[in-house]
């Protein structure tokens, strides 16, 4: 009896140990740069002004939903393209003439629109 209630006894510390392990690794999809976050995360709190703390963890919100979805060279390529996209002039027209460009842009709005919305912010910036 003895011996079953050891191999019981490591049995359940063996399960409580990998549960452990598998729950203190935290589930990053993608890493972004923390001075990105930041940037983006404000960006977003100007566009869509509301209560501090409340826009702040929404638009943290959906930055980790693009994050979940987009490496983060992707991201960096499509919200380049995206702004660079309301450039005037010759320069932009480079941009809005290139058919692989505007179609990263419309998946990056795309994805934006739907991450936003997964954390409740209001669809037109300026808006709630």
């Amino acid at each position: 009896m003895n011996s079953e209630a050891n191999s019981a006894s490591k049995r359940v510390l063996l399960a409580a140990g990998v549960l452990a392990l598998c729950t203190a690794l935290p589930a990053h999809a993608h890493d972004y740069p923390t001075a990105d976050r930041v940037v983006y995360v404000q960006e977003c709190m100007r566009q869509h002004p509301g209560p501090h703390f409340e826009m702040l963890n929404k638009c943290s919100c959906a930055l980790d939903v693009l994050a979940g979805q987009l490496p983060f060279d992707d991201f960096v390529q499509m919200s380049t393209a995206s702004n660079a996209n309301s450039i005037g002039g010759e320069r932009g027209n480079t941009i809005r003439d290139t058919e692989l460009l505007q179609v990263q842009i419309r998946r990056f709005r795309q994805l934006q629109s739907a991450a936003k919305k997964s954390c409740f912010i209001a669809g037109e910036p300026g808006t709630r």
